[in-house]
């Protein structure tokens, strides 16, 4: 009687300790305390406190929001084409203009398709639309290493949700995404003097550059 007394209390130990046993394969007896807090990812919190107290994030997110509000990020392409016409040439060129006044920060260009055409013909053509954005913003005095990640996203993040012809879906989205690395006025954190930088006066378009838009609407389709 009293053995089998014993066994059952030592199942209900086993049983117990089973019990407290973590899904993730950790026990609370034998793991580090706090080795499951987060899932581990420590790293990507110390990044966001780091960006977040150095000004960097907050200053790249209020830019990223004021250039969404002052030009136009968006523009429109044919059905299977990567040519830019003259109502997209002059959209561009009010984003060179405004991008101009920030030499410290760099920009991201998005390419999308509709849903026409096989998933790898549209990556490819989403790559060539946003190529072709890049190709412009460097004619109107944009240095292409500000440009340099060029993104396609083909037909896998549309603004109409059909799998006809939509001219919305063709596009291409330019973005802020971060600062130029080792420019001086980024590495000395003076970002007030980024922020109150005289844009009138920076923003003055050069006279060389008068008549891009006839010559681009003038290019091959690509």
């Amino acid at each position: 009687m009293k053995t089998a007394f014993l066994k059952i209390a030592l199942l209900g130990s086993v049983a117990l300790i089973a019990g407290c046993e973590n899904t993730d394969g950790y026990s609370t007896f034998t793991g580090e305390a706090g080795a499951l807090v987060a899932g581990g990812d420590f790293g990507n919190a110390t990044l966001n406190n780091s960006q977040i107290q150095s000004g960097e994030k907050t200053f790249v997110s209020n830019l990223a929001h004021r250039f969404a509000e002052e030009v136009p990020t968006t523009i429109n392409f044919e059905f299977n084409s990567a040519r830019i016409d003259a109502q997209s040439a002059a959209v561009l060129r009010q984003q060179a203009d405004w991008i101009r006044q920030f030499p410290e920060v760099r920009f991201k260009v998005y390419g999308h398709t509709d849903a026409v055409g096989s998933a790898s013909y549209n990556y490819g053509l989403g790559k060539r639309r946003a190529n072709a954005v890049v190709r412009v913003l460097s004619q109107y005095g944009i240095s292409r290493s500000r440009l340099e990640a060029v993104v396609s996203q083909g037909e896998t993040q549309p603004l109409i949700m059909t799998e006809n012809r939509e001219r919305q879906n063709r596009r291409t989205v330019t973005e802020v995404t971060g600062f130029v690395r080792r420019h001086p006025t980024v590495m000395d954190g003076r970002y007030a003097q980024i922020i109150y930088r005289d844009y009138v006066e920076s923003a003055v378009v050069p006279t060389t550059l008068t008549g891009i838009e006839n010559s681009v609407t003038a290019g091959s389709t690509e």
